[in-house]
């Protein structure tokens, strides 16, 4: 998520304090993507030098800032250009499973099985805080809500495919990766809680 591109996006609905914007940006994420008001400040900072936001005002050490007509432009064009995912990125379960089938002794459908089972519990929090959500009152927030199951439930997909790979792998190498029918009963119980 562009956090420069988020404030300028608020900035365009009305001038804003630093802390304003800090507060506004952490609402509009359900609180979910906490900011650093040094990190606004900073951002607002590199947004001034690039011309896209002027100070406006300045009274007891609080500065209001406002949108440029050049910042508006670039709000516009963010909205209209598609989001492009970053470089393949450092993730961490990649690396993990990718490892753990490399390494003697490590239990792969534990790793398997113990990520499975922190994503469902993700997945029934949010789930939980769509259903408690007033209906169509924050559809920002619904949205956001939206996004997060629908990652966690292709992440889930993803270790399901992992699991049928390496069990595919090790039918053919003879060793057993395979979950055992507990573990599978246990992910079934999980799934339906």
């Amino acid at each position: 998520m562009s956090v420069s591109m988020s404030l300028l996006a608020m900035l365009d609905e009305r001038p804003m304090y630093g802390l304003e914007l800090k507060n506004a940006f952490e609402e509009s994420t359900g609180g979910v993507w906490p900011l650093n008001v040094g990190q606004v400040y900073t951002t607002i900072t590199r947004l001034e030098r690039d011309g896209l936001v002027e100070l406006l005002s300045e009274s007891d050490g609080q500065k209001l800032y406002e949108i440029t007509d050049t910042g508006r432009e670039r709000v516009v064009e963010w909205f209209g250009r598609p989001s492009r995912e970053a470089a393949v990125s450092r993730d961490e379960v990649v690396l993990k499973l990718s490892l753990a089938t490399l390494k003697p002794g490590v239990d792969v459908r534990a790793v398997i099985q113990s990520e499975r089972l922190a994503l469902i519990g993700q997945l029934q929090e949010y789930t939980r805080l769509k259903s408690d959500a007033p209906s169509g009152e924050d559809l920002a927030w619904l949205i956001l809500l939206d996004s997060f199951i629908f990652k966690i439930e292709a992440r889930v997909r993803w270790l399901d495919t992992c699991e049928a790979r390496i069990a595919r792998s090790s039918d053919a190498s003879g060793r057993r990766m395979l979950p055992d029918s507990d573990m599978a009963e246990e992910v079934e119980r999980e799934v339906q809680r």
